[in-house]
């Protein structure tokens, strides 16, 4: 049976998101200029029906009152890109991880370029928190969307996670 896929694009502080949704979950997420391209031809036919809690829980995060993600994803992979897209949503709001740091939490510390090709291959960027992994020494590497982008979503978040809380 083939998968019933559709998809919307949104406004955000970081330019237009397209969201795919495949059989009522998040599949895709991807910024203008998102490189490696998607297919957009297998996004399916536009529509807002669907999307509501993920446009709303994004609109949450850039507006800074949330910091994780609840709503149902189905990222397409293989095993070990699966593995990799689940440790990256263990990288706490507001803090970054290296390449290595991440490869050594999935128990292969050899396979920092397998992890980084994992990384690049994220097919939900935000939502599984790519950008919140850094080159060795701090360096800010490749992003999907861009490293503009990629210091944007890093700055917000460290703004956030950090700022004082109300008494």
């Amino acid at each position: 049976m083939t998968a019933s896929r559709t998809h919307t694009v949104i406004d955000s502080p970081i330019g237009e998101l397209t969201l795919v949704n495949t059989d009522g979950m998040l599949s895709g997420l991807y910024m203008s200029d998102h490189q490696p391209a998607p297919d957009a031809t297998t996004f399916g036919p536009q529509t807002s029906e669907g999307f509501d809690e993920a446009v709303g829980q994004l609109r949450e995060y850039f507006d800074g009152t949330r910091t994780t993600f609840t709503f149902p994803i189905a990222p397409v992979g293989t095993e070990f890109q699966r593995t990799v897209w689940t440790a990256l949503r263990a990288i706490e709001y507001g803090t970054t991880s290296t390449y290595g740091e991440v490869a050594a939490s999935i128990g292969r510390p050899t396979a920092v370029r397998a992890v980084a090709a994992a990384n690049a291959r994220n097919p939900l960027s935000i939502i599984v928190p790519c950008h919140r992994v850094i080159g060795s020494g701090g360096r800010l590497t490749g992003y999907a969307g861009g490293v503009e982008r990629k210091q944007f979503l890093l700055e917000q978040e460290a703004r956030i996670a950090h700022a004082p809380t109300p008494s």
